[in-house]
């Protein structure tokens, strides 16, 4: 029997934030997290995970990300 690998495009999120001396990126759609040393390698490094990530867990149905902000006071 001849195993058939279908390759879907999907375009995901990241958010990134600098932590000390490295970046680190998250991918808000499935939760994967990765760092680098550059903004380009933490993403480079987030896409590996998130590969890896749906490899085992494939997506059922597209995720749909809503990106908003908000104000707290705190003291």
């Amino acid at each position: 029997m001849l195993n058939i690998i279908i390759r879907k495009n999907m375009l995901f999120s990241a958010i990134i934030h600098k932590e000390d001396n490295i970046y680190v990126a998250e991918c808000t759609e499935v939760g994967t997290v990765s760092q680098g040393n550059t903004i380009e390698e933490a993403i480079e490094n987030l896409k590996e995970s998130t590969e890896l990530f749906l490899e085992e867990f494939p997506i059922v149905k597209p995720y749909k990300t809503y990106l908003t902000s908000f104000e707290l006071e705190y003291a």
